[in-house]
């Protein structure tokens, strides 16, 4: 099956998260209701690297109704609320962590709320969770240099190896930012697909670097759940995230143009 799969993005599950992540929310009982439903209406949750591997040449079939359930930046409340949900239905995930905001010898501050630490970390992966990269610091990819982008990516993949024995293969954009450049330098540094946001569902023809996910928010009720993982009415869904998403493209590229001349100048 090579059709649209849909890719859900989370980030904090909380009953009192932060006020920097609390629209980006899902209260643990309205994660527990969305899992329901994917497990009434059939679906199959894949990790990130499954999906990349069933589309290469030659990749196994998907199943029937696939979908992908991912958690960006690595809050606690995957680990205390999201990771029994899970296990209680089967379910496959995965969790794209800021090594550099996790609890630990890693930590360089600038976290939203309250993070993972590794020991958590190592339980979900112990319990089947895929754990992916997400950057050393969440910086916006496509506003740095070279050496810092490389430098960015690297850093994650290698505490990542070190801290769970093995090389992270998928990879998530913060704040969903790439253009071909960063998506170079994502692939150089050995992940095998990433994720970007897009509010549409994932589609082989984007590529294994730029999969498209669809946002899941503290506003998101059950009926609107139900069309996103259908496929139905995502276009008025997300019609004002799209319209905000050109505008910051357009600012963010004249940004970095303004750096590059800066630097030229210098």
């Amino acid at each position: 099956m090579k059709g649209p799969v849909p890719i859900l993005m989370y980030h904090a599950v909380s009953h009192r998260p932060a006020a920097a992540t609390h629209g980006l929310s899902v209260s643990p009982d309205a994660f527990a209701a969305q899992m329901a439903v994917l497990r009434t209406q059939g679906f199959t949750p894949l990790r990130t690297a499954q999906l990349g591997d069933a589309w290469r040449p030659g990749g196994r079939p998907l199943p029937s109704r696939p979908v992908l359930i991912t958690f960006d930046d690595g809050y606690e409340g995957v680990h205390r609320h999201a990771l029994p949900v899970l296990a209680e239905h089967g379910f496959a995930a995965t969790v794209f962590v800021s090594t550099g905001w996790l609890r630990g010898a890693h930590d360089e501050g600038g976290s939203l709320d309250t993070m993972l630490d590794w020991d958590q970390v190592r339980e979900l992966a112990a319990a089947g969770v895929e754990i992916g990269g997400h950057t050393h610091t969440h910086p916006q990819l496509d506003q740095l240099s070279d050496e810092r982008l490389r430098y960015e990516t690297a850093r994650c993949r290698d505490i990542v190896a070190d801290e769970l024995g093995a090389e992270p293969v998928s990879f998530a954009y913060p704040f969903g930012y790439s253009n071909r450049r960063v998506r170079r330098a994502v692939r150089a540094a050995g992940f095998r697909q990433s994720l970007a946001v897009g509010n549409r569902p994932a589609a082989h023809r984007q590529g294994p670097y730029a999969l498209q996910r669809l946002t899941v928010r503290r506003t998101t009720g059950a009926v609107e759940f139900e069309r996103l993982v259908e496929g139905r009415a995502i276009a008025r869904s997300f019609a004002k995230d799209r319209a905000l998403t050109k505008g910051y493209a357009v600012v963010r590229r004249a940004r970095r143009a303004a750096a590059l001349i800066t630097r030229a100048e210098g």
